[in-house]
């Protein structure tokens, strides 16, 4: 797998100050898209060890509030694969309740994820369950608005994982019958100061 880009002390994507990976590689190709130049596969440098090793430990200043996975698509079949193991080794070093969140922006739904759409893989539910936020959904150029937070167009979802999979075992549903959706400040909801 290849990265396009790293970015530290990120704002705009997620919750609070990031590092944000940037994965390269997406077949959707939607019109109007932000980041083009990671369609391609070998866009960027390889996703080595040393990088992984890096991106983990950026996140460890009291300041940084999390990893932010986007690109490209990172659920893309040969990103999860290079993925996966990296993200379980950020949530094995930053457990839920240490005040580290990990955000995945993706084009496909949860459903298609869960359901078996075209990027279900083997390791699918492994990456998920390492997620505290996905946001789900492709870009729609014609759904473009520019007051919404941490989305592009109206179509996206911002899902609370760990609500919907509490919600999905109290209700004894799969994720995709039980989405919760992330409760932003009122402040930023209301779009009024």
């Amino acid at each position: 797998m290849n990265y396009a880009e790293i970015k530290n002390f990120d704002i705009a994507n997620g919750e609070g100050v990031r590092t944000t990976l940037f994965v390269s590689g997406c077949r959707r190709g939607c019109p109007g898209c932000f980041n083009s130049g990671a369609w391609s596969f070998e866009a960027g440098e390889p996703f080595t060890r040393e990088v992984e090793d890096a991106i983990i430990e950026s996140l460890a200043p009291g300041y940084v509030d999390g990893l932010t996975i986007l690109g490209g698509e990172p659920m893309e079949p040969e990103n999860q694969a290079g993925l996966v193991e990296f993200v379980e080794r950020v949530r094995a070093r930053y457990p839920r309740g240490c005040g580290k969140t990990i955000w995945c922006f993706t084009g496909d739904t949860l459903d298609e994820l869960m359901e078996g759409g075209r990027h279900r893989t083997e390791v699918t539910d492994r990456l998920l369950a390492c997620i505290d936020i996905l946001v789900d959904g492709p870009w729609v150029q014609e759904l473009y608005d520019i007051t919404l937070r941490f989305h592009g167009s109206s179509n996206q979802r911002v899902i609370d994982l760990n609500a919907t999979r509490e919600a999905a075992a109290e209700l004894g549903v799969p994720l995709s019958e039980a989405v919760r959706l992330w409760q932003d400040e009122e402040v930023y909801s209301t779009h009024t100061m």
